[in-house]
């Protein structure tokens, strides 16, 4: 078998300027990038292709790098290059810089915060020693590669604009520029001590650095911006305190700061089975994420996020019978008609590659809970139950009243027959018995008592027909099969770490839902999810098992897990959705915000039990 062309999707280095996002391949290419928002077409989509784009700015005829790095505390890159000829180092940014204005590009319905994206992507170049040959290949290949680009090359081919499908760029750089094709191309010997620049502008008005100095400056302000970010963070001194840095960056990274909307990751279609079918796009918010994006940011103290989400969910247009859909588009919208990218060969082969989310209107009761612990965990930390979610309180717990005795599509967005899932029964109990806990700080009674008594009613019914002769939670209630997403009955308090069920629940999915101790979703030939093949271990899964673990009070094997887990993170220390075992190597969206919100939980699980226990002694 012939080496794969596609890059490892776990070496792609992601940067983000709170509105989109590009991914950067090991040879410098930014082989991702939709603009101007996450959810837009692509312009570089060589991630899906190896035809549908890209924008290189590197040594020429050298691919390999010999360092690859965030600065610290920033979501902003360097590439430290070896040539036989000298050094160079790269710095790579999507910027964010102090508030110019009202944002006309990607308006706001969020009140403006200080700063901004600039809508701009910002490459610098300095050669440290010797002299290198740089490259500059920009080949833009509008929506999804649909549509044909064209170049008008301005100033003596310092700036050239490139547009397609109603969509526009300018390049801006020192070095001079000239189109081959589709493609526009510039190479310029740079000297030691030397530096030059190049950017794209996507701005209303597409303006971008008139100099290398200019150029740097946008760089220096990004990295000001997410350092001072991160030091608003509550992230404690210790030796997990790496990750949490990294898994908060990337959170706040894939937050569209325009409505506070969280995407669930970069991409779409990057494959869960290699070569195969399960491929879909996450470019969108799910409100299963809501209350663990909730959680992750109250414990790291970053509340203005956590209000901007709750705020944004308050927004959202609702189903004719109250309840919330389980997605929705980064701008609020409803619509996320699914269709295929024929035209695309699909990442390594996997096909079909799809936009759109055709799990938008499914049934999944979970959502419920999801949505009423968020508003929970936002009211107990704010010590205030803004009036405009009430009503939305209400609409929640009355359609949990009404569906939680119904089949679904379970958490897994199972596109097989509906059943009776434990988790979307769990997840019904826990909107319930967080809209009583609501009703009580309205001081509303009536209510309180009513939710109380029907989230008792589901629990009865969850113990009656969803644990097996085992004593061990069951995926549904027609089968014995394990599903990780059972696991949620300890983290939301269903049952408490003591409980025999819980920890037998535990102790089964450690056991035999793992693959090299990595866990599960489930197993694909036990479980009807509408597709074929089998898939990796579930990144989000394995966290839950960390948190499981501590839960039951196993906290040396949730630490050797969590261990584990923290040494297969990407170079970048970024997570995709799965893990292959044995292939070592991630697969699915990338980065995955449901990873990184997991691993926070589960270090903030091992952290508290620590420090706990230091009181104890």
């Amino acid at each position: 078998m012939s080496p794969s062309p596609f890059p490892p999707i776990a070496d792609y280095a992601f940067l983000s300027d709170c509105h989109t996002g590009a991914l950067v391949a090991p040879d410098g290419a930014v082989d991702w990038l939709c603009l101007p928002a996450f959810d837009s077409p692509s312009v570089f989509a060589n991630l899906l292709d190896r035809g549908a784009g890209s924008f290189r700015l590197g040594p020429f005829g050298i691919n390999v790098p010999t360092a690859r790095s965030y600065v610290p505390g920033t979501n902003v890159m360097t590439t430290t290059w070896h040539t036989p000829s000298g050094w160079v180092v790269v710095r790579d940014a999507l910027i964010i810089a102090p508030r110019e204005g009202a944002d006309t590009v990607t308006p706001h319905t969020r009140p403006p915060a200080d700063h901004d994206a600039r809508h701009l992507l910002v490459r610098t170049v300095e050669c440290l020693d010797g002299s290198v040959e740089i490259e500059l290949v920009c080949e833009p290949v509008f929506d999804y590669a649909r549509a044909a680009t064209g170049w008008t090359v301005h100033e003596g081919g310092h700036t050239a604009d490139a547009s397609g499908a109603g969509v526009a760029f300018r390049l801006h750089t020192d070095m001079s520029a000239g189109i081959e094709g589709e493609s526009l191309r510039a190479r310029h010997t740079l000297p030691a001590g030397q530096r030059l620049y190049c950017a794209l502008s996507w701005s209303h008005d597409l303006a971008g650095p008139g100099s290398i100095d200019e150029a740097e400056a946008c760089i220096d302000a990004t990295v000001k911006f997410w350092r001072d970010w991160l030091a608003k963070a509550r992230i404690p001194d210790h030796p997990l305190r790496h990750a949490l840095e990294r898994s908060a960056l990337t959170i706040k990274g894939l937050t569209y700061m325009p409505t506070g909307a969280t995407v669930a990751a970069l991409t779409t279609s990057l494959p869960e089975t290699p070569g195969g079918e399960r491929n879909w796009d996450y470019r969108y918010t799910w409100m299963r994420d809501s209350t663990f994006t909730l959680q992750a940011l109250h414990y790291l103290n970053l509340d203005w996020e956590a209000n901007e989400f709750i705020q944004f969910v308050g927004d959202l247009e609702t189903n004719k019978d109250g309840s919330l859909q389980i997605m929705y588009g980064i701008d609020g919208r409803r619509d996320l008609s699914e269709s295929t990218l024929d035209g695309l060969t699909g990442y390594e082969g996997a096909k079909p590659v799809r936009i759109g989310n055709g799990a938008f209107d499914q049934r999944q009761n979970d959502v419920y809970g999801a949505v009423l612990d968020s508003i929970l965990l936002h009211t107990r930390r704010s010590q205030h139950l803004p009036r405009r979610l009430w009503p939305l309180v209400q609409a929640q717990a009355e359609c949990a009243t009404a569906a939680w005795s119904q089949p679904d599509q379970g958490i897994w967005e199972a596109r097989g027959k509906p059943q009776h899932y434990v988790s979307s029964k769990l997840m019904c109990w826990v909107a319930l018995d967080r809209a009583a806990k609501l009703a009580e700080i309205r001081d509303d009674t009536a209510l309180q008592s009513a939710w109380a008594a029907t989230a008792e009613e589901i629990r009865a019914d969850i113990l009656a027909n969803g644990v097996s002769d085992a004593g061990v939670l069951r995926q549904h209630y027609d089968t014995d099969a394990l599903d990780a997403s059972t696991l949620l009955a300890g983290l939301f308090g269903f049952l408490p770490g003591t409980d025999e069920r819980m920890q037998n629940t535990v102790r089964a999915i450690a056991e035999q839902l793992t693959d090299h101790g990595f866990v599960l979703r489930y197993r694909t030939d036990e479980t009807d999810d509408g597709l074929s093949g089998k898939e990796g271990t579930f990144l989000i899964c394995s966290f839950w098992l960390v948190s499981g673990l501590a839960i039951v009070g196993e906290m040396q094997q949730a630490s050797d897990l969590l261990e584990r887990l923290l040494r297969i993170s990407s170079p970048f220390g970024l997570y995709a959705e799965e893990f292959e075992v044995d292939r070592a190597r991630h697969l699915g969206n990338f980065p995955q915000a449901f990873s990184h919100l997991a691993l926070i939980e589960a270090a903030g699980r091992i952290i508290l039990t620590e420090r706990l226990a230091e009181l104890s002694l």
